[in-house]
């Protein structure tokens, strides 16, 4: 058994990406209907760090945070609103009439009352896919960041981007919620 050199955070959404995935195939909760064509089953996931009674800890906390009930029951609601669009389920609807729900729960301000569990769904898978893949080795390689890098010698903000502060300030710095700052 390998030494615990702690736990990261690229290790924890691993590990919370496989547990819901592990659960709900436990559980038997699979959907031959929406299965892909014959292709060769994925390699079993092998613990690098847990042993059984710590692996099995973590799944039940995975489960206590993210319940699968919360995904189910959206993407329930997906299929549902998809069938009233279009007939078809929303995997199985056109990318055009996919992005016409999305639109209408991607803006939670924007949202009517009635897409309200849409816009909670939605709204929490968003932040955990986005958060999953730039915590991916392919994920961070899309940030241009470069890490922390020594300067040599530190010469202040460009003088042209400070000019368009000072610019907006002087007339009002209009918020992220439309509310003029004055300076």
């Amino acid at each position: 058994m390998e030494t615990n050199k702690g736990v990261s955070r690229r290790d924890l959404f691993q590990i919370a990406g496989s547990a819901a995935a592990t659960a709900g195939l436990a559980a038997g909760q699979t959907d031959s209907a929406h299965a892909p064509a014959a292709t060769a089953p994925p390699a079993p996931y092998r613990r690098k760090l847990f042993d059984e009674h710590q692996w099995r800890t973590v799944r039940v906390l995975c489960d206590l945070i993210i319940p699968a009930a919360q995904f189910q029951g959206g993407l329930a609601w997906l299929d549902q609103q998809s069938n009233q669009l279009s007939g078809k389920d929303f995997a199985g609807a056109a990318v055009a009439q996919q992005k016409q729900i999305l639109d209408r729960i991607a803006w939670p301000d924007r949202a009517a009352a009635a897409d309200h569990h849409g816009v909670r769904f939605f709204s929490r898978f968003r932040d955990l896919t986005v958060s999953g893949f730039f915590s991916s080795k392919m994920g961070v390689a899309d940030l241009p960041y470069l890490g922390n890098r020594p300067v040599a010698q530190w010469k202040g903000c460009d003088p042209a981007v400070w000019a368009k502060i000072e610019e907006r300030m002087k007339n009002g710095y209009q918020g992220l919620g439309g509310e003029v700052k004055p300076w």
